[in-house]
């Protein structure tokens, strides 16, 4: 698998298990490193949103592998 498909499936686990944290245990890791929507935060937001997208576009080839 290439490297910019696995980069994308570790960012979109990462992003996963935070939204897992804050549903379950109300506990945003990105918000205790980065801040209160900084502009830190709402990068890693939208790379997790970025990740998720790449995944979607590219899962049919993801299944062959």
């Amino acid at each position: 698998m290439k490297p910019i498909k696995w980069l994308a499936l570790i960012i979109l686990i990462i992003g996963g298990l935070n939204w897992g944290m804050i549903a379950l245990l109300r506990f945003d890791i990105f918000f205790v490193i980065f801040g209160p929507m900084t502009a830190l935060t709402r990068a890693a937001y939208a790379l997790f949103g970025l990740a998720g997208l790449y995944i979607a576009l590219i899962a049919k080839d993801l299944l062959k592998d």
